[in-house]
């Protein structure tokens, strides 16, 4: 009979607050000035990168503070729990969260480097990308083997330059890299572009087997109710962005044309993936004969623009999201006693280390009552076997003198 560890789990949404050396090591001379850097003026301390100037807010770095305490005000490093940007200190708190591995998202770039991508020089922009991942890989992951599943940026106002940058980060040893929710929201070109601007991003993934993380809130906005709702009426809909997320991944075709690229809807809960799958195939087979004829108005609510790509139409959705993409899980209590309609091999565990919204140092404790109606084997798969099969990652042996 097969023995399953359930003693620890693979978190595959955390996320770093960058120490002041990142970009201050690894630029060039000439750029050290302009490169990222940490600053203080008149008491506050910020990050400061071309012109920008970025405090941290204190819901990024919220761990070890009680949820009385949790405050979008700036935060400096001082005042951070040491785990939130030094790695040793990191797999400590981790230990004691039962966490055997972590993906890692950045912080002070945003969620998929939007800083970068919106700054003026991209030669700069460039070399900051590229310093990231070196550290992400060598120091942060490569200091701590095997507790880390590196996850890195791309350039993305070029694809051929993304294209090579997954190259040269797979070849480094990264399994993951970020990618924008919702492209078009910053500027770009989106998923159905017939063009096909992101080819050569999705054929780099698919050549290398690096996983496309795409977490909520790397669109740059929160979904609004109202120009005037207030800030937590974003954050509770923040799964929003996930569904419209995964929309666009299966009626763009994109999944169809390149079918060996894994998608992870980082952050993005899994509970309204059953109906949200099937509404879209409901719909399709419903829509299929008019969407398939291009060009509509549809009484002012708006364009579809050129109709859908012929690939789309003859695609099985519930295959695709089986095959290519998978959610995670913080404490989700309805998709905790559903995952055979979610498909439990498509969900993960994440703890979000050190946001609000974490349930350190009680996640592996919470994981485990949810998933306690189910086989060993089953969660297994959840807390650490599908994770360590979609990031094609083998975690370092638990600590001997450590037990969550």
């Amino acid at each position: 009979m097969t023995s399953y560890d359930l003693d620890w789990f693979i978190s595959v949404d955390d996320h770093v607050l960058e120490p002041p050396n990142v970009w201050q090591d690894r630029v060039p001379q000439k750029y050290k000035e302009r490169a990222p850097r940490i600053m203080r003026e008149d008491g506050e301390e910020f990050w400061a990168y071309d012109g920008l100037r970025k405090a941290t807010e204190g819901m990024a770095a919220a761990a070890g503070k009680d949820k009385q305490e949790f405050s979008p005000e700036p935060l400096s490093y001082e005042d951070m729990r040491p785990g939130c940007y030094e790695p040793k200190a990191r797999v400590e708190d981790m230990n004691e969260d039962g966490c055997i591995a972590s993906v890692c998202f950045p912080s002070f770039p945003r969620f998929a480097g939007q800083v970068f991508y919106e700054a003026k020089d991209k030669e700069l922009a460039l070399l900051c990308v590229q310093a990231y991942n070196d550290w992400m890989i060598d120091e942060w992951s490569g200091s701590q083997p095997g507790r880390f599943i590196p996850n890195t940026l791309i350039p993305m106002w070029d694809p051929q330059l993304s294209a090579r940058e997954i190259e040269r980060c797979s070849a480094k040893g990264a399994k993951a890299f970020a990618f924008s929710e919702n492209p078009s929201k910053l500027g770009l070109p989106s998923l159905y572009d017939r063009d096909r601007y992101w080819d050569p991003v999705l054929q780099a993934a698919s050549d290398t087997g690096m996983v496309i993380c795409t977490h909520i809130g790397s669109s740059s906005q929160l979904p609004k109710t109202a120009p005037d709702s207030p800030l937590i009426v974003s954050v509770v809909l923040t799964p929003m962005n996930a569904v419209s997320n995964l929309m666009d991944w299966l009626f763009s075709g994109a999944l169809v044309r390149f079918p060996n690229i894994k998608v992870a809807l980082s952050e993005g809960g899994v509970g309204w993936i059953p109906y949200a799958l099937e509404r879209a195939v409901w719909t399709l087979d419903r829509q299929r004969h008019w969407a398939s004829k291009g060009d509509f108005e549809l009484g002012g609510h708006g364009t579809d623009s050129e109709g859908l790509s012929p690939e789309v139409f003859d695609a099985d959705f519930y295959q695709l999201f089986r095959n290519q993409v998978f959610g995670c899980m913080i404490d989700d209590v309805f998709g905790s006693k559903n995952l055979h309609d979610i498909g439990i091999d498509n969900v993960m565990s994440e703890a979000d280390y050190p946001h609000t919204d974490s349930t350190w140092p009680y996640t592996l404790k919470t994981l485990k009552e949810r998933l306690a109606p189910y086989t060993e084997e089953e969660q297994y798969k959840v807390l650490q076997g599908n994770a360590r099969r979609v990031f094609d990652f083998t975690p370092a042996e638990p600590p001997s003198n450590i037990r969550p």
